[in-house]
Protein backbone atom coordinates (compact mmCIF):
# COMPACT_ATOMS: atom_id res chain seq x y z
CA UNK A 1 0.00 0.00 0.00
CA UNK A 2 1.20 3.19 -0.82
CA UNK A 3 2.77 5.39 1.67
CA UNK A 4 1.83 9.32 2.42
CA UNK A 5 3.37 12.18 4.58
CA UNK A 6 1.04 14.62 4.95
CA UNK A 7 1.74 18.06 6.14
CA UNK A 8 -0.62 20.54 7.37
CA UNK A 9 0.85 24.40 8.17
CA UNK A 10 -1.25 26.57 10.45
CA UNK A 11 -1.01 30.43 11.12
CA UNK A 12 2.07 31.23 13.50
CA UNK A 13 0.34 32.49 16.53
CA UNK A 14 -0.69 30.51 19.86
CA UNK A 15 -4.51 30.96 19.16
CA UNK A 16 -3.92 29.09 15.88
CA UNK A 17 -1.86 26.42 17.09
CA UNK A 18 -4.49 25.91 19.69
CA UNK A 19 -7.04 25.37 16.93
CA UNK A 20 -4.99 23.34 15.00
CA UNK A 21 -4.88 20.79 17.87
CA UNK A 22 -8.60 20.23 18.75
CA UNK A 23 -9.48 20.00 15.16
CA UNK A 24 -6.85 17.07 14.86
CA UNK A 25 -7.97 16.00 18.05
CA UNK A 26 -12.28 16.12 17.26
CA UNK A 27 -11.41 14.07 13.92
CA UNK A 28 -11.40 11.01 16.08
CA UNK A 29 -8.64 9.75 13.97
CA UNK A 30 -5.81 8.09 15.58
CA UNK A 31 -3.30 8.97 13.28
CA UNK A 32 -4.35 12.93 13.68
CA UNK A 33 -4.06 12.85 16.94
CA UNK A 34 -0.97 11.17 16.71
CA UNK A 35 0.88 13.75 14.27
CA UNK A 36 4.01 15.56 14.93
CA UNK A 37 4.47 19.16 15.18
CA UNK A 38 6.56 21.86 14.32
CA UNK A 39 5.27 24.89 16.56
CA UNK A 40 8.18 24.95 19.33
CA UNK A 41 10.51 25.58 16.52
CA UNK A 42 8.67 28.21 15.10
CA UNK A 43 7.66 26.10 12.16
CA UNK A 44 3.75 25.84 12.21
CA UNK A 45 2.68 22.85 10.78
CA UNK A 46 1.64 19.06 11.67
CA UNK A 47 3.47 16.11 9.89
CA UNK A 48 1.50 12.80 9.76
CA UNK A 49 3.10 9.44 7.78
CA UNK A 50 0.13 6.89 6.80
CA UNK A 51 -0.51 3.87 4.42
CA UNK A 52 -3.40 4.87 2.14
CA UNK A 53 -4.96 3.71 -1.09
CA UNK A 54 -4.46 7.39 -2.66
CA UNK A 55 -3.38 10.87 -2.19
CA UNK A 56 -7.32 11.82 -2.15
CA UNK A 57 -7.49 9.36 0.87
CA UNK A 58 -4.91 11.01 2.51
CA UNK A 59 -6.37 14.54 1.71
CA UNK A 60 -9.57 13.94 2.80
CA UNK A 61 -8.41 12.25 6.60
CA UNK A 62 -7.45 16.17 7.39
CA UNK A 63 -10.03 18.40 8.95
CA UNK A 64 -11.52 20.30 5.76
CA UNK A 65 -10.66 23.61 6.87
CA UNK A 66 -7.23 22.59 6.72
CA UNK A 67 -6.91 20.62 3.31
CA UNK A 68 -6.55 23.69 0.75
CA UNK A 69 -3.38 24.40 2.40
CA UNK A 70 -2.30 20.64 3.34
CA UNK A 71 -0.03 18.96 0.98
CA UNK A 72 0.31 14.84 0.57
CA UNK A 73 3.83 13.56 -0.60
CA UNK A 74 3.72 9.85 -1.85
CA UNK A 75 6.78 8.29 0.03
CA UNK A 76 8.97 6.11 -1.78
CA UNK A 77 12.08 4.04 -0.70
CA UNK A 78 15.06 3.69 -3.65
CA UNK A 79 17.07 1.09 -4.45
CA UNK A 80 20.50 2.80 -3.77
CA UNK A 81 22.96 0.55 -4.64
CA UNK A 82 20.51 0.52 -8.43
CA UNK A 83 20.55 3.97 -9.20
CA UNK A 84 18.79 3.35 -13.05
CA UNK A 85 15.93 1.78 -11.59
CA UNK A 86 15.58 4.04 -8.63
CA UNK A 87 14.45 6.81 -11.06
CA UNK A 88 12.89 4.88 -13.84
CA UNK A 89 9.80 6.54 -12.74
CA UNK A 90 11.27 10.09 -12.45
CA UNK A 91 9.69 12.87 -13.35
CA UNK A 92 12.14 15.46 -13.67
Amino acid sequence: MPRFLIEVPHENNKQACNQAIQAFKKTGSHFLANADWGCLDGIHKAWIIIELENKEAALLLIPPWYRKKAEVITLQKLALDKPDEAFKQHKV
